[in-house]
């Protein structure tokens, strides 16, 4: 997605994913007048539609405890090839592309892990959904897998008609991705998984992921073509592990310069925590911040367009006035959305625990706030 004349930061849609939920309880599932337990949505022309939950995704663990996995039902219904139910399946997934193509995504994330335990289900689902989905996309895919075979069936069944396909991902565990990715001319997710367990620190996953970098550059694929995952951790485990992501990032960003991507999957900061989206916007500006440049994210949720990637953080001055409008507070993870007027000009300012502030300005200005603090000051088009 462009974001000016010199910028761009690349969106890894993530919706088309069999981990997806949506609660029996929330808004998107309702109950029709015959009964039918349903999950609404809109198909590209605005028109109500609803996807039938089958009896069989009644039966799970995850529907018993509230969780509706929509994407799977989705696919599930569609590979079925049964009457209107299987077209409702379709029209669900071409919305869900559709959608995130609006938006402005770059790729298309498509993981069918969870279709089912049987490998060679998860094959013939990957196949069936590159099928599907590449005929109606206008952008590249992004095939990701656990399953080096199921990597391998994606590969296989891309035409790579609407641009180079993203491999998600190669890790010191999985060497073999990088074949892959030699042998399809593709690019490629590089995490910082280690050999036999995750990172736990800024330092282990610049070890990680720069060996993985270079064995792959070692191979002969570009350093364009690479795109580091630093790996995001939920905050609600442990709130240091937002920063060890944003360290990773500044340190790998000053080692490989800027032809090299790093992403990540940023929505997993704010698992387990009310107001995810709040988190995940405040979240992925901080690593842009940091030397971020593309992000595995929704799309449709997340407001990219405020997202610049040129942004610097400046010292406020001792003048200015502050007016506070409006408080909103999530006291359970320390965040908070202060509405103000400073200097004639209206802001909102994130504030992410109790260090990280952010800033939207419609131009970038000193000001001066309460605490003194170094706040994060970042030129936006317009203000939502």
């Amino acid at each position: 997605m462009e974001l000016g004349s010199e910028s761009e930061f690349i969106i890894i849609g993530e919706n088309i994913h069999t981990t997806r939920v949506v609660l029996r309880k929330g808004k998107l599932v309702t109950e029709r007048s015959n009964g039918d337990e349903a999950v609404r949505y809109l198909d590209g022309n605005k028109k109500r539609h609803y996807l039938v939950i089958p009896e069989k995704i009644k039966q799970t663990q995850d529907y018993q405890e509230g969780r509706v996995k929509h994407v799977t039902v989705a696919i599930q219904l569609a590979m079925s090839g049964q009457g209107s139910e299987a077209n409702e399946g379709m029209e669900y997934l071409y919305s869900l592309a559709q959608r995130q193509i609006n938006a402005g995504a770059d790729f298309l994330d498509l993981n069918v892990d969870e279709i089912s335990f049987k490998p060679e289900e998860q094959k013939e689902a990957m196949q069936w959904i590159v099928q599907t989905i590449q005929p109606i996309s206008s952008i590249p895919l992004s095939i990701d897998s656990s399953s080096i075979d199921t990597l391998r069936i994606g590969l296989e069944t891309c035409s790579n008609h609407q641009g180079r396909v993203l491999l998600n991902s190669a890790s010191l565990e999985r060497l073999e991705a990088l074949d892959l990715v030699k042998q399809h001319d593709a690019q490629v997710v590089v995490t910082a998984a280690g050999e036999a367990s995750m990172p736990q620190n800024a330092e282990e996953r610049v070890a990680n992921a720069s060996q993985m970098v270079e064995i792959a550059l070692a191979k002969g694929i570009a350093i364009q073509d690479v795109y580091i995952d630093p790996l995001v951790f939920p905050i609600s485990v442990d709130a240091e592990f937002g920063n060890h992501c944003f360290d990773a990032i500044r340190l790998l960003r000053q080692r490989y310069g800027s032809k090299i991507h790093i992403t990540g999957g940023f929505s997993n900061v704010s698992f387990g925590l009310p107001c995810r989206r709040l988190i995940n916007d405040v979240f992925i500006n901080l690593a842009v911040d940091a030397g971020a440049d593309s992000g595995i994210i929704d799309p449709i949720t997340s407001k990219i367009q405020n997202v610049n990637i040129h942004a610097t953080g400046i010292r406020l001055s001792e003048s200015g006035k502050r007016t506070t409008v409006h408080t909103y507070n999530c006291d359970l993870m320390h965040i908070s959305l202060l509405v103000a007027t400073i200097n004639d000009k209206t802001v909102k300012i994130y504030v992410f625990g109790t260090q990280m502030i952010f800033v939207w300005l419609l131009t970038t200005q000193e000001v001066k706030v309460r605490e003194s603090l170094l706040y994060r000051i970042h030129e936006t088009s317009s203000l939502k």
